[in-house]
């Protein structure tokens, strides 16, 4: 097996852990409030995630000033993302919300070009206009605008975009496992917060059981891209990305019975075939 396949099976992995990771907490969170949610899976991932940076030896707080003010910009992004997306998670379904953040390479691409004068060609732009209206036909606003579970998952997509847009300019002695400790605490800092204004419910021990597992899988996700940046190229690995909407297809039909209707569909597949399309012109023009 090659580097670039054993890559894309990672990435392929990585993508089923968080995806696994989202339906556990999909499920939990009909009886439980989002804050205790993420302090718990919170704790218990971040200490998953600081044992493997310990071992891996890969922890380094000694970083420019510039890189501290990137990552910090990051974290908060990253505790803005989690909110909403978890937000939307819990109003839509699974397989709904995952389609409309496969906007992320279209809108990083754009990020990049707005904000760091990156040049993209008249056909990227396209695909990005493109993404754009097939986003609008999975969430389909109605007379009024945007519904509030809508309007979370679009912050969700403008939190991970700004917050890759930070990572983009860290330097390279930034270590990925340092930018992934910090963002978990960030997360669950934000959780403990977050609980002064929800009342936490007793829990059964379905519940421990449930959020140790979204724990697990939210840690082996990391685990997974993390390996995936060290063993394939990225931009032969990036497009099996996308696997993780057929994981929420799947995941949503068996565990809750939702199924998207067609134009969702059409929409979810517009979006992954900009987002394709876009990754390959950047795999072209890097190779111009």
């Amino acid at each position: 097996m090659t580097n670039n396949q054993m890559g894309a099976l990672l990435m392929m992995a990585s993508m089923a852990a968080f995806t696994f990771n989202d339906t556990l907490v999909k499920a939990v969170g009909a009886e439980l409030p989002l804050s205790q949610i993420l302090v718990i899976r919170g704790a218990l991932a971040t200490a998953l995630i600081f044992a493997l940076a310990r071992y891996m030896g890969s922890l380094r707080f000694r970083l420019p000033a510039l890189d501290w003010g990137l990552l910090l910009g990051r974290c908060l992004c990253e505790a803005g993302a989690t909110y909403f997306f978890l937000s939307a998670l819990m109003l839509m379904p699974l397989a709904n919300v995952t389609a409309v953040l496969q906007m992320l390479p279209l809108t990083v691409t754009l990020g990049a070009a707005l904000f760091f004068r990156e040049a993209i060609g008249w056909r990227r732009m396209v695909a990005i206009l493109a993404g754009f209206c097939g986003m609008l036909l999975i969430v389909r606003p109605g007379p009024t605008g945007f519904d509030g579970a809508s309007l979370f998952a679009l912050a969700a997509v403008v939190c991970v975009t700004a917050r890759d847009l930070f990572t983009r300019r860290m330097s390279s002695v930034v270590p990925s496992m340092t930018v992934t400790l910090m963002a978990s605490l960030t997360v669950l800092g934000f959780g403990v917060i977050y609980s002064f204004q929800q009342e936490w419910q007793p829990m059964q021990p379905w519940h421990f059981a449930t959020l140790l597992g979204a724990a697990c899988f939210i840690f082996g996700g990391y685990l997974f891209s993390v390996m995936t940046m060290r063993t394939g190229d990225v931009a032969v690995v990036s497009p099996f990305r996308y696997s993780g909407l057929l994981w929420a297809l799947l995941l949503g039909w068996f565990f809750f019975g939702d199924w998207p209707g067609p134009l969702t569909l059409v929409g979810a597949g517009i979006v992954v075939g900009a987002g394709l399309f876009t990754l390959y012109r950047e795999r072209q023009q890097a190779g111009s």
